[in-house]
């Protein structure tokens, strides 16, 4: 696998402009020039830091599996998600998948990799037109800047971001060239700079379950220095890059509730369900607490 270049740190916020309208494509004031964005710096890398990283190849969806399930979020409610997801991974995956369902079924990950991808599509030229098959993927797992990694538990489920574009909002979009400014807003990319969406999911595990009431409390995001609050423990931080070739000025917007304003930016969100078998696990553990890029 080649090697992959740490991203600068994943969190800055910027104001999110909504206008209060009834149209269906974003609106002007939710679109920011990637330039006109601050740069942030990523935690400095301690004594102890794991800073390798692992990268798997899922491809991009050339599949065409989508749903509007959630089976994180919504386990068993058809439709839960109300807006539609593109996967990559487990080609099983739906509101209605079971541990053994997941661990039994065939995915894209040339590596064999079972876990379960997913995100909301993004649009081209209005609400009702065509969905844009991404033209990159590339999944990441990176260690921490403070301490060596564990391993996940198997079929843990993460998200990160807000699907309603609440206080759980996170920065996810930016440009090839520019990754180290992560906006709220719909990136305006200078010519030949891929329009980028960058997830990067909680990694620090409470070491009790694979899942919460809520779906986010048993896993946190690490504080400003890198580090986990007391009583988690450090796993591989997933991070996911979805690239597209677009256009200068293309009217883009991900699917989202319907009660979300002109599918606002701020509601990009993802989700990840860890079907990894205990010796993948081991060997991304492994490979990002020793440094090696895998």
């Amino acid at each position: 696998m080649l090697p992959l270049r740490m991203p600068a740190a994943i969190g800055v916020l910027v104001v999110l402009l909504l206008l209060v309208t009834s149209g269906c494509s974003a609106t002007p004031g939710d679109r920011v020039d990637i330039r006109d964005v601050p740069a942030t710096t990523a935690p400095a890398v301690g004594k102890g830091a794991s800073t390798g990283s692992y990268t798997e190849d899922c491809g991009r969806d050339e599949e065409n599996h989508r749903n509007s399930d959630n089976v994180v979020a919504s386990p068993g409610v058809h439709d839960g998600a109300h807006h539609l997801h593109d996967y990559v991974g487990n080609l099983a995956t739906d509101a209605f998948s079971t541990n053994d369902v997941l661990a039994a079924a065939k995915t894209t990950c040339r590596d064999g990799d079972l876990s379960s991808y997913y995100w909301p599509v993004l649009r081209v030229n209005g609400h009702h037109s065509e969905v844009r098959t991404p033209d990159s993927v590339t999944i990441t797992f990176f260690g921490s800047p403070v301490s060596n990694v564990v391993a996940m538990p198997r079929f843990l489920r993460t998200v990160t971001g807000d699907a309603k574009a609440g206080p759980s909002a996170r920065g996810t979009w930016t440009c090839s060239g520019f990754t180290d400014r992560v906006t709220l807003s719909y990136p305006e990319c200078p010519n030949g700079s891929r329009t980028l969406r960058v997830y990067d999911f909680p990694s620090c595990w409470d070491g009790k379950g694979t899942d919460s009431p809520d779906h986010k409390s048993h896993v946190q995001f690490p504080g400003t220095n890198g580090g986990c609050p007391r009583a988690t423990f450090p796993v591989p931080r997933l991070h996911i890059e979805v690239g597209y070739d677009l256009p200068t000025g293309t009217d883009i917007g991900i699917d989202s509730f319907p009660e979300v304003v002109d599918r606002a930016a701020a509601s990009d969100h993802a989700h990840f369900i860890d079907v990894h078998t205990e010796a993948a696990m081991a060997a991304i553990v492994t490979c990002v607490n020793s440094g090696r890029h895998c």
